[in-house]
């Protein structure tokens, strides 16, 4: 029941935190607004906000805020016992629909685990990635589907396909390693979201090597110009933030 409420929560926390949400909110403020200058200044700070977030250079500022510091802890001439790639790389819904593995821009996660196998590193392939309606193909499917089309035996893909959040992904993956017996353990997964990561699965007890893929900031700032693209990325960045927030406040996280 906890579990459940947590995720709702987050989920609303998810819309809150979009400014995209925002400039909605402001717009239709200025709708009801009986004042026709306060409806105004509302509608203007509705543009604004989306101006301001969808531009590059801001957008590349929370991307390297969110990814500063993430390095990668993998230790040369260590063969580990799994390497847990946590969910997010995959379009479920795209991919029902194609009948193929659809990636999404996060696809990194899968590719760095299929290179950790075949380049002989990692010895398994946890796959942390459920989904609201587990009796449905969720992405952990997709992404076995994936990885035996590319040589990886099934009996070294393992899937926890329950898993809706970070939380989860962490807590329901300590199960798996636990009653498997495995020791060296590598966590695989965003750069903008391996702390919050990283810190749920050493809140679940389990000491993991970290292998960050997938970052999003770039050397220069780029170009004031709004692009839906920048948007995205400034909204991924600032949920992750508080996403960082909230699990250090309910103690979902270990620093």
């Amino acid at each position: 029941m906890i579990h459940s409420v947590f995720y709702l929560l987050s989920k609303l926390l998810d819309l809150l935190l979009a400014p995209l949400t925002w400039a909605i909110l402001l717009v239709a403020a200025a709708v009801v607004w009986r004042r026709r200058s306060a409806a105004g200044w509302l509608a203007g700070a509705a543009g604004a906000v989306l101006l301001v977030f969808s531009s590059g250079p801001v957008a590349n500022g929370l991307t390297r805020l969110a990814e500063a510091g993430v390095r990668s802890t993998l230790r040369p001439g260590v063969v580990y016992d799994a390497a847990i790639v946590l969910g997010g790389g995959i379009d479920p819904d795209a991919s029902k629909a194609s009948g193929r593995v659809e990636l999404n821009p996060a696809g990194d996660r899968m590719i760095a685990g299929l290179e950790l196998f075949l380049s002989g590193r990692a010895q398994n392939l946890l796959l942390s990635a459920g989904g609201p309606e587990p009796e449905e193909p969720v992405e952990a499917d997709w992404g076995a589907k994936l990885l035996r089309s590319l040589g990886v035996p099934a009996d070294r893909i393992v899937l926890e396909r329950e898993s809706r959040n970070t939380r989860e992904n962490a807590e329901r993956s300590a199960l798996i390693v636990r009653e498997r017996g495995w020791k060296t353990l590598l966590l695989v997964t965003s750069a903008m979201h391996m702390p919050r990561a990283a810190a749920s699965f050493r809140r679940a007890g389990l000491e993991v090597d970290v292998l960050p893929v997938d970052r999003r900031h770039g050397a220069k700032g780029g170009n004031w110009l709004p692009r839906v693209e920048s948007l995205e990325r400034s909204t991924g960045a600032l949920r992750e933030l508080a996403g960082r927030l909230v699990y250090r406040l309910a103690g979902y996280a270990r620093s």
